[in-house]
């Protein structure tokens, strides 16, 4: 047993969800390590799931089963699903949650996680991380094969969210704020790659008279309670304030428009 499991939910800590689903773990694989990737995804929203998992998933070794439970339409006719993308295994419900992994590795094969022999006896209509994706990653830790969780569904079926796009032109980007961190950092679908190495740009703000002259390389650029435009640790555009929340002094929040337009002469 080499595999470990990584969680990610939006249950949060104050209730016993993420423990039970821990205890399910313990009773079916032993021993098995467990890692708390995020339990505090905003509440049932898949788009941050989305962002959170892309985001964490290559600096996990190969083999990791992430089990990911952020689930409005638990109980529905949605489908509950475990596949193998890129190096790693996911169990989850099918609502989009891999969207992003999906669009930058390539996905192998998956299955519904139908077979009750891989599941808690009477699975509830409301917690099926606890009956169905707990233990169906616990029992993949112990070598059970993937199809033996169920059927084989198409690879190309499993639901995609419908992401902001990025368009670019030769001297402006055009893209949107996808995240707000714990600090109300306002992390944007412009990418070091849309902008090159050159910093000679300009960045706009929705609603803001604002406009951030360049792109620093870090807080420390600026003075405490100024704002910052930098690349990120992820490697996309962030907007901040130093040493305060930028989505609550800004009023922004995800989705908000941002354009970068490169500096006249340059």
């Amino acid at each position: 047993m080499s595999a470990l499991i990584a969680l990610l939910t939006d249950f949060g800590n104050r209730d016993s969800y993420v423990g039970v689903m821990k205890g399910v773990i313990a009773r079916i694989a032993p021993g098995v390590q467990v890692i708390d990737l995020l339990h505090e995804v905003r509440p049932q929203s898949v788009s941050h799931a989305a962002y959170a998992l892309y985001m964490a998933v290559p600096y996990f070794p190969t083999g990791t089963i992430f089990c990911c439970v952020v689930d409005p339409g638990v109980g529905s006719e949605r489908l509950a699903v475990a596949a193998e993308i890129g190096e790693w295994t996911f169990i989850l419900p099918d609502n989009g949650i891999v969207t992003r992994v999906l669009d930058h590795w390539p996905a192998h094969r998956a299955v519904s996680l139908s077979n009750p022999t891989y599941q808690l006896p009477h699975p509830s209509f409301t917690f099926h991380g606890r009956d169905i994706f707990a233990p169906a990653a616990a029992h993949l830790t112990m070598g059970v094969p993937l199809e033996a969780l169920g059927e084989a569904i198409a690879v190309e079926a499993l639901q995609r969210l419908d992401l902001p796009t990025t368009y670019t032109e030769e001297n402006h980007v055009s893209g949107s704020v996808m995240h707000v961190d714990h600090f109300g950092n306002l992390i944007t679908t412009i990418s070091q790659a849309h902008l090159g190495q050159q910093r000679d740009w300009q960045i706009h703000l929705a609603g803001m008279e604002m406009v951030l002259s360049e792109i620093s390389t870090t807080f420390a650029d600026v003075p405490p309670g100024q704002p910052v435009a930098y690349i990120g640790s992820d490697g996309f555009l962030e907007l901040a304030i130093r040493n305060s929340s930028a989505a609550a002094l800004w009023g922004c929040n995800v989705g908000t428009e941002v354009w970068a337009e490169r500096k006249e002469g340059d």
